[in-house]
């Protein structure tokens, strides 16, 4: 089998993620081109470390380059849609990080040239290839929990982000509760109708000031009746809280938090366990390796694409409503928001 030729564009903590994996789990597979404006000889002796021999400020450069097949997009949100727009046109395969942009007509336009182009794409919401939630989706699709009736999920960072990300972010639904938005997708196999939304700051008054909130909840309609609860704070001190359950007309099923052992100790004192896995990657860092392996295999095997141009739409859809379910203080149905009417 022919190598994937692949292309990263972004050298920062998820770029440096994904490099990772394609050198250490993806053998068929190689980076040939490393960009990113902010390049320095630190980011150039790390490229070489994980095998990548080019490196450039110039992100033109890789989607130009006549030996890259396809394109992985690891850059800020405000410059994705433009690269995947130029990657597109160039024939270029294209793996981008949620999400593709803030504003959906913008979203639509370009998911039209992906189209068009008949280039795959895959959206990063790796979440999806967590092992874990698999097993879930899995006991929902062979029926094992019955028809979905309520999905609970919870989704807790351990700290904040920096103020001045929080001004750029798009606000904690496009930032982090779309990873949940898309989840109960996932998990339900079915599609959101409505949203109630509520949140408050309850962590940091600077989040406020900078127009958003740390805590937020909200309640979701899905296409047959079910029920969706998210929760979100920008806080939990014990650490990374991930945990969902899908409950059905049949059954429950439910994934707790990950820890470094499932060892629980009695003494006089008490009984305990030990705390989540404090950081993301620490999390998810295996459901980042499988998505770019499930990427490689839609290209070079023909499998279909798991989280596609479909998926990198309706979250997005869905976190606008929320945004206004919040703003308006009412329920909000996704056909408001929403350009495929």
């Amino acid at each position: 089998m022919k190598k994937l030729r692949v292309g990263i564009i972004g050298g920062g903590r998820i770029g440096k993620v994904h490099a990772t994996s394609i050198s250490r789990y993806v053998p068929t597979a190689e980076i040939i081109a490393l960009a990113d404006p902010f390049m320095n000889e630190e980011l150039k002796q790390w490229a070489g470390s994980v095998g990548i021999k080019e490196t450039t400020t110039d992100v033109k450069a890789i989607i130009d380059h006549k030996d890259i097949d396809a394109v992985l997009i690891c850059s800020p949100t405000n410059t994705h849609a433009d690269l995947i727009t130029a990657a597109a046109k160039a024939g270029k395969h294209i793996f981008c990080e949620k999400p593709v942009d803030t504003d959906l007509e913008r979203i639509e336009h370009t998911m039209k040239v992906v189209r068009e182009s008949g280039v795959l794409f895959q959206i990063g919401f790796n979440r999806r290839f967590d092992h874990n939630h698999m097993a879930v989706r899995q006991k929902v699709e062979d029926g094992t929990v019955g028809e979905p009736q309520i999905i609970k999920i919870t989704s807790r960072d351990p700290a904040p982000p920096p103020i001045d990300y929080i001004r750029i972010s798009g606000g904690i639904f496009l930032d982090q509760m779309i990873h949940d938005f898309d989840m109960i997708r996932y998990l339900s196999g079915m599609e959101v109708t409505e949203v109630y939304a509520t949140g408050s700051c309850m962590v940091d008054p600077e989040i406020g000031k900078a127009g958003d909130v740390d805590t937020a909840m909200v309640q979701l309609t899905l296409e047959n009746g079910a029920l969706g609860v998210i929760d979100n704070s920008r806080q939990a001190v014990y650490g990374y809280d991930q945990r969902t359950e899908v409950f059905g007309a049949k059954g429950c099923a439910k994934v707790e938090n990950d820890t470094k052992s499932l060892v629980e100790v009695s003494t006089r004192d008490g009984v305990g366990t030990e705390n989540p896995l404090y950081f993301f990657l620490d999390r998810y860092i295996d459901s980042y390796a499988k998505e770019i392996v499930d990427f490689a295999a839609s290209i070079q095997l023909g499998e279909p694409i798991k989280c596609g141009i479909d998926d990198a739409i309706r979250p997005v859809e869905i976190a606008l409503a929320a945004g206004r379910s919040l703003a308006e203080h009412r329920p909000v149905k996704i056909s408001e928001v929403s350009l495929s009417k």
